[in-house]
């Protein structure tokens, strides 16, 4: 799995988380009384306010516990990303750590050569490396300066 894919899964979580806290955040006024006597408008009016209060309670009180499992859930996502990167990591780092030494040995015709690789274990490896043909590679480095050279007169020419 590609680690920045695993660094981005805790990261889209606290956007999720973020984007979930903010929802039904919103400033409730309850209407006034229309009782027109005073004491009667001021009894109605602490009571209105007196539900809105244990209202918005119970909600934050559940909003208090949805947002704290969901932020176990936050730390266990970033918990487990760093202990795949570090176990990624040290896979990684223990495989480029195996290799004890590398040779290059030339052939007896001495066109190609050959890549030794001797394991930490003491496992030997051999590749052979094939050279590119040397007249293949001048003709084609030849042609492509003819091309290059031409192609510079006939500028050259035309801005004359």
């Amino acid at each position: 799995m590609n680690p920045l894919l695993i660094i981005a899964i805790p990261l889209g979580l606290v956007i999720l988380g973020m984007i979930l806290n903010s929802i039904g955040l919103a400033s409730y006024h309850p209407p006034s009384s229309a009782e027109q006597d005073p004491v009667k408008r001021l009894t109605a009016e602490k009571e209105t306010y007196r539900k809105l209060f244990d209202l918005q309670r119970s909600r934050i009180m559940k909003r208090q516990k949805r947002v704290g499992q969901y932020s176990w859930l936050l730390m266990a996502a970033f918990i487990g990303a760093f202990i795949w990167l570090y176990m990624d990591t040290v896979t990684k780092t223990g495989l480029s750590s195996r290799i004890a030494a590398l040779q290059t040995l030339g052939t007896e015709k001495g066109e190609e050569m050959v890549l030794s690789v001797t394991l930490s274990d003491g496992n030997n490896v051999k590749y052979l490396i094939k050279a590119l043909k040397a007249d293949k590679f001048r003709s084609r480095t030849k042609a492509r300066f003819r091309r290059s050279k031409s192609a510079l007169r006939r500028r050259i020419g035309a801005s004359s």
